[in-house]
C-alpha cells in the first residue's frame, strides 16, 4: 500500500494492515523529517482503502521508536509569526490525530524502546501491547522540555493524572510490568509473539468484543476530575515537584501546568495549550543547555565508540592494583559489567576492604530487587582477590590505583610490568602525577596510559583517558574499550598536571580560597554556588575530596604552572590540613559531619572552623551573589579555555561533558563553554577585566579576547 525509507504498508489478511517503521540507514527509529513527512504519506494511503478493517503498527528494528531526531530539532518545531506553536498545524500532530481518528481499530506492538514521540504515537493507537523486555517513557524534561506531541493530553486521559505527572515530570523510563500495573499498556507478551498479540487485539475489536471506540472517546474528551479533585491533584503535585526540581528545571512544572489548564478541554484544545507550554520551555537558555548536554553526549559517545573500532583485541580480563575503596570500586565495576577481575593488594587487610566495598554496592542492587541473590554471587565469584602476581600474564589489561605518590608508583608500575605480558596494558588512575613521567620507569610506554576514575566509582561516569607522550593508540583505544565495557563515559585527554578535570578543578577552589581570605563566609559562599547550580558548594566539595588529597594536588598543579597557581598566602584548606580536619574521611573540615538515620555522614556548621580561620582571613565581609560566582566561575573558565587552546581536550563539547560528568557542574548550564556563550564572550571578558587584579587565574586568553572581538562563540 505504501513504501518508504521509513515507513512501510502492508496489507494482511482479514483487512488488517500493517504499519511498519523501519529508518533506512540508522540502527534504530526516530522521527525525523523523513519519517513525519513518510508518515503522512502513509496515512493516506489508509484513509484511501476501501477494505481497511484494522491496523497494527510495528517496527522492523530492535526497539520501537526512540523519539524525535534531536539534531533536526530546531526545523521540526518552528514557532509561528507570534512566537507560538499551532498544534493544529503541527505536522506530527496532525499525523497523530489522524491515526487516533481512523475509522477502524488501532494496536501498536511495542518493542525495544517506545521514547518521547515514539511512546505518544503509541498513545494515539486504541490499544497497546508490550514485549517483556520492552521499555517506555516520556523524558522530556530531561532535556529542559516537556512532550510535543500530546504526551500531556493522552496520557493523563489513558492513565489518570498522577501516573502521567509522575511519569512526564520524573522523565523515567518505564518497565513493562510497571506500565501495565500503571494502566498505559493492556497487556505484556514475549517478544516472539508480540505482532500476533497485537492482532489479536485488533481482530477481537472488529468482531466487536472489545470497544475501541469508547476508548477514544476517554482520550479525546476532558478528564474525568471535578474542579476540586483537579485542583488537589495538580496543585499538590505541583509543590512536591517545584521541591525536587528546583527553580533552574522549570519543565516539569510547566507539564503539570499545561494538563491541569487542559483537564476540562478536549483534545484539540488541549493540544493548543501543550503547543504553548512547549514553546515557553523549548526557547529557554535551560532547554538551550540541556539539548546540548545531550548532543554533546552523543558526541562522546560516538568518539569513544570510534576508539573501541580501533582496539584490535577485547579486553577478556583485567586486575586491578591496590585494593580498599578505590580498588573494590574498580573491581566491583569491571565484573558487574562483566569484566572478570583480580584485585592485588600487598596486605589482606587491603584485600578484605575491597571485597567488603564490593559485597556492599552488590548488597544495595539485591536489597533494591535490581538483582538476584545467585547474580550477586557469580558477580562476585568473579573478582580474584589475590597477594601475588599469579596469573597476571594472562590478563588484558591492569588498572593501577596504589597510593597517589610518585615514588610508589615508580615502584609498583615496572614490578607489574614484569608480571604481565608483553601485549598487555597498563594504566594508572592516578589523578594529578603526569603519565609522561611515570612511563619513563617501564620497558614499554607505548602500552603505559592514564585512566583516571572518580570516586565512587560505581556513581561517577566519567573515565578521562589520558595519554601519554609515547601512549600509542592501541593503549588508547584497548583502555577506552574497557571503560565502555565497565558503563563509562571514556574521553581522551592529553598529558599535563592534572589531566583536564583536575586542572580546572583546583583554579575553582583558589577563587573560593581568595574569597575567603577577603572576609567571605564560606558556608555564604557553599549556599551561593549551590543556587548556582552545583550539587554542593566548594566548602563542602573540599571537604568530599579531602584536604590531604587537595594539598597534594595543589603541589603538582603549583610545579606544573608557577605563574597562575603558586600559593602566595595561607589558603582555609591548608589551615583545615595542618589541624588534621581532612573533611569526611576523619569527620571534620570546613565542616563536621554526624551520621543521619540511614547511616549517611550529614554536614553540620561548626564554630572552631571559624575561630581556626580567624587569624588568617580578613574581617567578615558580605560578597554580592555576582562576585562571588564571577571570583569562583572566572579561574575554571579561563583555565578550562587554556586546556582547548592547548590541545589538551579536543573540543569544547568533550570538556564541558568532562565537567558535568566529573565535577557535577551544573547540566541546566550546559557546561562552561556552554555557559560562556550564554552571557557572551564579550561580556565574559569585561567580567575578566575587573577581576585581572586578583591574579593571571583571572585574566582571559587572549584567544578569548580575539574570539570576543569577532563576535565569535564556542559553539557555532
Amino acid at each position: 500500500m505504501f513504501a518508504g525509507q521509513a515507513i512501510s504498508v502492508t496489507m494482511h489478511d482479514h483487512g488488517i494492515a500493517e504499519m511498519k517503521f523501519d529508518l533506512a540507514g540508522e540502527s534504530v527509529n526516530k522521527f525525523n523529517t523523513v519519517t513525519v513527512s513518510e508518515l503522512g504519506q502513509a496515512l493516506d494511503a489508509l484513509e484511501a482503502a476501501d477494505d481497511l478493517k484494522g491496523l497494527v503498527v510495528t517496527s522492523g528494528k530492535g526497539v520501537f521508536i526512540v523519539g524525535a531526531d534531536i539534531t533536526e530539532f530546531g526545523s521540526m518545531f518552528t514557532p509561528d509569526a507570534s512566537g507560538g506553536i499551532n498544534k493544529q498545524d503541527d505536522p506530527n500532530n496532525v499525523n497523530f490525530n489522524r491515526l487516533e481518528d481512523l475509522p477502524v481499530p488501532t494496536a501498536v506492538a511495542i518493542n525495544g524502546y517506545a521514547m518521547g514521540g515514539g511512546l505518544e504515537l503509541c498513545l494515539a493507537c486504541d490499544f497497546r501491547v508490550m514485549s517483556s523486555k520492552a521499555k517506555i517513557g516520556l523524558p522530556e524534561t530531561k532535556l529542559g522540555l516537556i512532550p510535543g506531541w500530546g504526551g500531556t493530553v493522552r496520557l493523563p486521559r489513558i492513565a489518570g493524572a498522577d501516573t502521567a505527572i509522575d511519569w512526564i515530570a520524573s522523565g523515567k523510563e518505564q518497565r513493562a510490568d510497571a506500565a501495565l500495573k500503571a494502566g498505559v499498556v493492556d497487556g505484556i507478551v514475549e517478544p516472539e509473539h508480540l505482532t500476533d498479540a497485537a492482532i489479536k487485539i485488533v481482530q477481537a475489536a472488529i468482531d466487536g468484543k472489545m470497544d475501541y471506540t469508547g476508548r477514544r472517546a476517554q482520550k479525546t474528551g476532558p478528564l474525568k476530575l471535578n474542579q476540586t479533585e483537579a485542583m488537589m491533584v495538580f496543585e499538590t503535585s505541583k509543590g512536591f515537584v517545584a521541591g525536587v526540581a528546583g527553580p533552574n528545571y522549570p519543565a516539569p512544572i510547566v507539564a503539570i501546568e499545561c494538563m491541569q489548564q487542559s483537564a476540562d478541554k478536549g483534545r484539540d484544545e488541549a493540544l493548543v495549550i501543550e503547543g504553548e507550554g512547549f514553546t515557553k520551555v523549548m526557547v529557554s537558555e535551560q532547554a538551550q543547555a540541556m539539548i546540548g548536554i545531550f548532543l554533546n553526549d552523543q558526541l562522546i559517545a560516538k568518539k569513544a565508540k570510534t576508539w573501541e573500532k580501533k582496539a584490535d583485541k577485547k579486553i577478556h580480563t583485567a586486575a586491578v592494583l591496590g585494593a580498599g575503596i578505590m580498588g573494590g570500586g574498580i573491581a566491583y565495576q569491571s565484573a558487574l559489567k562483566g569484566t572478570p577481575i583480580k584485585m592485588k593488594d600487598i596486605a589482606q587487610e587491603g584485600l578484605d576492604l575491597g571485597l567488603a566495598e564490593a559485597n556492599k554496592l552488590l548488597s544495595k542492587q539485591v536489597n533494591r530487587g535490581r538483582m538476584k541473590v545467585e547474580q550477586m554471587g557469580a558477580i562476585l565469584a568473579s573478582i580474584d582477590p589475590t597477594l601475588s602476581y599469579d596469573g597476571f600474564d594472562a590478563v588484558d589489561i591492569v588498572v593501577e590505583a596504589v597510593v597517589e605518590n610518585p615514588k610508589v608508583k615508580n615502584i609498583v608500575l615496572p614490578e607489574v610490568e614484569k608480571a604481565v605480558n608483553d601485549d598487555t596494558i597498563i594504566a594508572s588512575n592516578t589523578s594529578t602525577i603526569s603519565i609522561t613521567y611515570l612511563a619513563e620507569s617501564l620497558e614499554r610506554p607505548e602500552n603505559f596510559c592514564g585512566m583516571h576514575f572518580f570516586n565512587p566509582v560505581h556513581a561517577m561516569p566519567l573515565v578521562e583517558v589520558i595519554r601519554g607522550e609515547k601512549s600509542s593508540d592501541t593503549a588508547i583505544a584497548r583502555t577506552v574499550a574497557y571503560a565502555n565495557a565497565m558503563g563509562k563515559k571514556a574521553i581522551v585527554v592529553n598529558d599535563c598536571p592534572g589531566f583536564l578535570v583536575n586542572r580546572v578543578l583546583f583554579p575553582y577552589f583558589a577563587g573560593f580560597m581568595g574569597l575567603v581570605k577577603d572576609g567571605a563566609d564560606f558556608v555564604k559562599v557553599d549556599k551561593v554556588m549551590e543556587r548556582w547550580g552545583w550539587p554542593m558548594g566548594p566548602a563542602y566539595l573540599m571537604d568530599v575530596v579531602g584536604m590531604d588529597t587537595g594539598s597534594h594536588a595543589e603541589q603538582v598543579m603549583a610545579e606544573g604552572f608557577p605563574d597562575r597557581m603558586t600559593k602566595t598566602f595561607k589558603t582555609a584548606g591548608d589551615v583545615m590540613f595542618e589541624n588534621d580536619r581532612y573533611g569526611q574521611k576523619n569527620g571534620k573540615g570546613f565542616y563536621v559531619y554526624e551520621m543521619d538515620k540511614r547511616g549517611k555522614p550529614k554536614k553540620v556548621i561548626s564554630e572552631d572552623s571559624y575561630q581556626l580561620l580567624a587569624p588568617h582571613v580578613a574581617e567578615r565581609t558580605e560578597f554580592e551573589q555576582d562576585e562571588v560566582v564571577a571570583r569562583m566561575m572566572i579561574p575554571m573558565a579561563t583555565e578550562l579555555a587554556r586546556c582547548l587552546e592547548e590541545g589538551i581536550v579536543e573540543s569544547a563539547a568533550e570538556a564541558d561533558m568532562a565537567l558535568v560528568f566529573g565535577v557535577g557542574f551544573p547540566p541546566f548550564r550546559g557546561g562552561v563553554f556552554r555557559w560562556i556563550d550564554s552571557i557572551g564572550l564579550e561580556q565574559f571578558v569585561a567580567m575578566c577585566d575587573q577581576y585581572k587584579h586578583l591574579g593571571k587565574l583571572y585574566q582571559a586568553t587572549d584567544r578569548q579576547r580575539e574570539m570576543a572581538a569577532n563576535g565569535e562563540q564556542y559553539y557555532a
